[in-house]
């Protein structure tokens, strides 16, 4: 049996919002603080995004693995759409998720 926990899959961004990131964790807070400093390494750090602009939640990891494969297999264009279906504006949301 699976144990429920809070999961997000996210996608992160650089300031001229030409890169993108995804990715999963179970502390989005966590994450995005280690985004923006630099404590996350590799790819985001490397392309510097630090910028929050994409979460779902997710009550079970293996749900969350499986969308953010999903995800991370489209094209730019699809992700672009799911990002301003989401967040129109593509608003930097760091310290919008304070709390979650």
């Amino acid at each position: 049996m699976a144990v429920s926990h809070n999961y997000f899959d996210y996608i992160m961004t650089n300031k001229h919002k030409n890169v993108l990131y995804i990715g999963v964790t179970n502390d989005i807070e966590r994450r995005i603080y280690e985004h923006e400093t630099g404590e996350y390494k590799w790819f985001t750090k490397k392309y510097n995004c630090h910028y929050l602009v994409y979460y779902e939640y997710f009550t079970f990891i293996e749900h969350a693995i499986e969308r953010e494969k999903e995800i991370k297999k489209w094209r730019r264009e699809k992700k672009d759409k799911l990002i301003m279906s989401f967040n129109p504006e593509w608003r930097l949301l760091n310290k919008d998720i304070e709390g979650i």
